[in-house]
């Protein structure tokens, strides 16, 4: 076995467990697969314990490990964990946080989001959990425990809430004691008079000292937060936004202290004060910090809402008696009791009772859907008129809302890849600045006229405070979380954040057909009568001979009877011909339901009726031919109708420029009917199911980007293989578990929804960092007096503090745009197009 080097620090070394280790040759075999990743410089792998100790390079991509370790034959077992963060407050936070917990022994990949205030962390084993908590208190910061529980949530809000309590209390103390400073020393510069009345009433000893006592109050009492966070991240070489703001007020206040108390010490014509500089400088930023706390607080809105959905209690059948329990005591089983007004607790089947329950929070559809014995009810929908007994299906984590919120939370949590240059920049970004408030410091007491200190303090401290790395840190979570709230309100979920970035990519949406672009079940859609017959007498003959079948084009017919009121009738005899159709008796009348070569059998005249069955197998529809007593009575089609939002889905791809195509088992012929009717780009035809994944390969290879849109069970592997798979939320678990959209209602408008959401979403966050990146390029050399040689312009540290607080604010109020963003689209629910079966059996009526 290997060691590891003896200088090999613990700061680079990746404990994880290996599973399927079973002799000293699967030792040896495995530390040569991770030995051979580029970046690994030692690997040693124990087999009693099941673990690897790998020495790795800064920067490699731990996933590549753990692909050489399941291509050798093993596996990496993975856990994750969500984990509060409290005290961060810029970019440089989340820099500095998430290398601490990189560097875990144990952690494979970490993410940490300043506008959740939380890290997403992928474990290897159990003992990085405590190691993660324990790099996070080192970094400065404290670790909160984030459960799925209703308690720990309302936990954390609280908790938010105090915060924005306790900088509500700081910005108003603040503004109390800084405001009579500002007055009276901006006063004496911009109001003709009001210096000569103050050196009437108080010399400037007694003014200095008044300002003194003021600054000291603010600088000290609700400034100290910033030497709380600042200070320890500076002797830590870490320093932070606090940082910055600690020692640039420090700076103007420690000198006013000098001038006032012991100006002999100062360089001559140097004796002036700024207090109103530092008092004003940390009432700004808690200003801002105030704002932003609460713009952040409506970012997260959306996950309010859904939270807000939750039933509280349930009426719970105990001792033969409906009583009112706590929502955590009812369990898998339990039967409640639901009445008029109720939220409905927990997910569930109907066992009594009917009633009509509003299911918007699903489908978007304000209309309430009749719930019945035997049908599915969802938690947190409303009943609304009747009442019924229901046995829990689902409880806690598991049911359909908490899935919902689960998946809002992880988008909301995660890092787009467009963050990397965030990333990149804020690792530097403060030592940075400090650096250039330094040399702007040297340059002006060189270069600058006199009194050559006062302005290189003035100066350099107005370099300290424009630095906004804040604006920086919160450009694309903020984007991300309000983007990924909205898409929820309009029956959109991004299971993961990456793809709110890769959709605006999409070249070509690849359509499944069957349940996707059609609803999924044959309804009966034409039945030409022939002379000589009645419509609802032959309709009731063939409905009966159907009825004797399990064929899916028999259900369709006799579903189109009983939706019409007919009735059947009695069945004497009944005989299916394999390839042909069936024949039977019924009502003391012998039918024959088949295929024209099956008519051609038994001496049926079709004469001009093929050319009906021909138009009809133009629309892609099934013709069958009906002959009675060896007389032809009907010609019956049969389809899986179109949903009716289908046209006014693809209509809004092609107008966001997309490519639409559909993949189906279906013949090229009638593919291509279909296709020509909804308007379809490209059509891959006669595709077997496990054939769909090559179908998506080749139209990659034609088109570009490509995400597929899907139902089935079949779908899974389409789903995962494009860029962006995209599941219809009435499919099945699998189909949704591979996808990394879900479309909440059976709907597919919601993909040019998902598209133009992620077109938005992007835009916005590439002004977000636009501004930020441009703010801090352009004004640092000002704040710096770049300007001053030519137009004799400086930037006073008080307006650097107020352009600084504003920063946050502007990339805040630029994401809550997204809040009003306009679906290309209202979606329509499932209940909506289920209504087309309805529909299309009308057609009947009308043949």
């Amino acid at each position: 076995m290997n060691t590891l080097p003896a200088g090999t620090s613990s700061a680079n070394v990746k404990r994880f467990r290996i599973e399927g280790l079973s002799c000293a040759s699967c030792v040896k075999r495995a530390e040569k697969a991770i030995a051979a990743v580029d970046g690994v410089e030692s690997a040693s792998v124990n087999l009693a314990t099941e673990t690897a100790d790998v020495a790795v390079q800064p920067g490699v991509d731990f996933s590549s490990i753990v692909s050489a370790v399941e291509r050798a034959g093993y596996g990496v077992p993975e856990s994750h964990l969500d984990i509060g963060i409290e005290g961060m407050t810029c970019a440089s936070c989340v820099r500095r946080v998430e290398q601490a917990i990189a560097a875990v022994p144990g952690v494979s990949k970490v993410a940490v989001n300043l506008a959740t205030e939380s890290a997403s962390v992928e474990l290897l084993n159990d003992e990085a959990r405590r190691g993660v908590e324990e790099a996070i208190r080192k970094s400065g910061y404290t670790p909160v425990a984030r459960s799925d529980g209703a308690a720990a949530r309302d936990a954390h809000e609280e908790a938010k809430a105090a915060e924005f309590r306790s900088l509500k209390r700081d910005f108003t103390l603040a503004a109390i004691f800084t405001l009579p400073i500002f007055i009276l020393e901006m006063g004496s510069h911009f109001i003709p008079g009001m210096h000569a009345w103050l050196m009437g009433i108080a010399d400037r000893k007694t003014l200095y000292l008044l300002y003194f006592v003021l600054a000291t109050i603010v600088q000290f009492g609700p400034g100290l937060r910033f030497y709380r966070k600042g200070f320890p991240a500076l002797m830590r070489f870490a320093p932070d936004m606090n940082s910055l703001v600690m020692l640039g007020s420090t700076a103007a206040w420690a000198y006013s202290v000098v001038a006032t108390f012991a100006p002999g010490v100062l360089p001559s014509g140097t004796v002036n004060v700024y207090f109103e500089a530092s008092a004003v400088i940390v009432t700004l930023i808690l200003l801002g910090r105030l704002l932003e706390a609460r713009a952040k607080g409506r970012t997260g809105e959306a996950i309010k809402r859904l939270m807000g959905l939750r039933a509280k209690s349930a009426r719970v059948l105990r001792d033969d008696a409906f009583v009112e329990l706590p929502l955590e005591n009812v369990v898998v089983g339990d039967r409640l009791q639901v009445r008029p007004g109720d939220k409905v607790p927990v997910d569930g089947l109907v066992e009594s009772g009917s009633s009509y329950v509003d299911e918007a929070m699903i489908s978007g559809e304000p209309v309430p859907v009749s719930k019945a014995e035997g049908d599915e009810v969802i938690g947190g929908t409303i009943n609304k008129t009747g009442s019924f007994v229901y046995r829990a299906t689902k409880v806690g984590s598991d049911t359909v809302l908490a899935q919902i919120i689960r998946m809002v939370e992880n988008a909301q949590g995660a890092k787009l890849p467009i963050q990397a240059v965030v990333d990149r920049v804020t690792a530097w970004f403060v030592p940075a600045v400090m650096l250039a408030a330094a040399l702007t410091f040297v340059v002006w007491m060189v270069f600058g006229p006199d009194p050559a200190f006062a302005f290189a303090l003035v100066n350099a401290v107005a370099v300290l405070i424009i630095a906004c790395p804040c604006a920086m840190g919160l450009a694309t979570p903020t984007s991300i979380m309000v983007g990924t709230g909205r898409a929820a309100q309009l029956g959109v979920l991004f299971r993961n954040g990456e793809a709110l970035q890769s959709l605006r990519n999409t070249s070509v949406v690849a359509f499944d057909k069957t349940g996707t672009l059609t609803l999924g079940r044959p309804a009966l859609t034409d039945f030409v009568m022939q002379n000589g017959f009645e419509r609802a007498d032959i309709l009731s003959l063939v409905a009966s001979a159907e009825a004797m079948s399990e064929h899916p084009v028999a259900e369709a017919i006799v579903e189109a009877v009983r939706a019409e009121g007919l009735t059947l009738k009695p069945v004497a005899a009944f005989d299916a011909v394999p390839g042909f159709g069936i024949a039977a008796t019924v009502d003391g009348r012998k039918l024959h339901i088949g295929a024209d070569r099956y008519m051609r059998q038994q001496g049926v005249e079709i004469g001009s009726a093929s050319t009906d069955a021909d138009r009809l197998a133009t629309d892609a529809k099934t013709p069958l031919y009906a002959a009675v007593d060896g007389r032809l009575a009907a010609v019956v089609a049969v389809a899986d109708p179109v949903k009716e939002s289908t046209p006014r889905a693809i209509a809004a791809l092609h107008a966001l420029g997309l490519e639409v195509a559909m993949i189906t088992g279906d013949n090229r012929h009638t593919a291509e009917a279909i296709a020509a009717k909804l308007g379809i780009d490209r059509v891959e035809a006669e595709v077997l199911p496990e054939g769909k994944v090559e179908a998506l390969k080749r139209l990659r290879s034609l088109a570009g980007p490509v995400s597929f849109v899907g139902d089935g069970i079949n779908d899974a592997p389409a789903l995962a293989e494009a860029d962006v798979g995209i599941a219809i939320g009435t499919g099945t678990d699998v189909a949704i578990e591979s996808a990394d959209v879900v479309l909440m209602a059976g709907d597919v408008t919601g993909v040019a929804n998902a598209i133009g959401l992620s077109q938005a979403t992007m835009t916005n966050i590439r002004q977000n960092l636009f501004w930020a990146f441009a703010y801090n390029v352009s004004l640092i050399p000002v704040a710096a007096g770049v300007l001053y040689p030519a137009t004799g312009t400086l930037l006073s540290p008080m307006l650097a503090a107020g352009a600084m607080a504003l920063s946050s604010v502007f990339v805040l109020g630029n994401a809550l745009r997204l809040k009003r963003f306009q679906a290309p689209l209202p979606a329509r629910s499932a209940g909506q197009e289920g209504a087309q079966v309805g529909e299309a059996r009308a057609v009947t009526a009308s043949a």
